[in-house]
């Protein structure tokens, strides 16, 4: 079984190896641009444990894990232009490094490319039967974006629709490429089926842990402003859990915080964090996390490998919702 590290290792050889270094340079400078700007690879490289999983021969499985980067990256390229993004991972968004009539295009041809290393898999993978599951995955994310779009401009947004949401947008890519890659190793379909849902579990578990951290995180181990998602009166589990619990009183002082434009940031989350802590809100989110957790392990459990090569998972997994709050 390979590790964590190997894998990492094995996939950022194959992108250096597969940089878009062809002709017009305008179009695909800036695909080298986004998918070298770093990050954990993590959707790759689950890819590649799932074809681990059931198989040594993980390199069988580099192709599909580079259409999962490069649809990855596609999908935070043209993200990042509807939300007027500046940044990514620190550094100029592609339309604001170049422009957006580039970005688009060069988001265009990468999902072009996803396609394209999905056919370099080998003859002996049902390659059909890769492009259904890849292609639901795509429609998903492309219909959590617009859900979550929409609910910018929603205020009667219930729990199962924000939860089907981040499925959509987060989780599905995630256990679609665990499933990929189990079929490429040679899973069997009750096995794969296995994966994709612990991979779904696991999505949505870290978005709404994600959700938590936003707002009760360390900055300086979480990466990110905490409190951003108030400040941008997102409708995260923790809003909608609130105006689905509280008392009247407490729903209208969050809605009106939520829908009132502020020039004292600090003072706005204080106020809405402390409606969160009367409710337990924080106990209550990760309550749910919990049992997310819980049915991927489940599923995980009921893979038909041995117990020693489902570790890697299990342990990524842990890592993944371990982090310090």
């Amino acid at each position: 079984m390979y590790q964590v590290s190997e894998l990492q290792s094995l996939f950022r050889n194959y992108l250096d190896q597969n940089q878009f270094l062809q002709e017009p340079q305008g179009l695909y400078e800036p695909i080298n641009y986004i998918l070298n700007l770093g990050g954990k690879r993590l959707r790759p490289v689950l890819l590649l444990m799932g074809c681990n999983l059931f198989d040594e021969n993980v390199e069988q499985a580099l192709p599909a894990s580079y259409a999962i980067e490069i649809f990855h990256n596609f999908s935070l390229l043209h993200d990042d232009i509807m939300d007027e993004a500046p940044l990514r991972r620190g550094q100029p968004t592609v339309h604001v490094k170049y422009n957006q009539n580039t970005g688009i295009l060069s988001g265009d041809v990468m999902l072009v490319y996803s396609y394209e290393y999905l056919l370099q898999l080998k003859p002996k993978v049902n390659i059909s039967n890769i492009i259904q599951i890849f292609n639901k995955v795509a429609i998903e994310v492309c219909e959590g974006q617009q859900h979550d779009m929409d609910f910018e401009t929603r205020n009667d947004v219930t729990i199962p629709e924000y939860l089907k949401m981040i499925e959509q947008k987060t989780a599905a890519l995630i256990a679609g490429g665990l499933k990929i890659g189990g079929l490429i190793g040679g899973a069997s379909s009750a096995d794969a089926n296995h994966l994709y849902e612990f991979g779904r579990n696991i999505g949505i578990a870290f978005q709404l842990q994600d959700d938590i951290l936003d707002t009760y995180g360390d900055p300086e181990k979480f990466g990110k402003k905490v409190g951003g998602d108030i400040v941008q009166n997102k409708k995260t589990f923790l809003v909608l859990k609130t105006l689905e619990v509280g008392d009247k009183d407490q729903q209208n002082r969050l809605s009106k915080l939520m829908n009132t434009e502020t020039t004292n940031e600090l003072v706005k989350i204080k106020e809405v964090k402390s409606i969160f802590d009367s409710l337990q809100i924080r106990q209550l989110s990760e309550q749910l996390m919990e049992e997310y957790l819980s049915k991927a392990f489940d599923h995980l459990n009921r893979i038909n490998v041995a117990k020693e090569r489902k570790l890697i998972l299990e342990n990524l997994a842990n890592q993944l919702m371990g982090r310090e709050v």
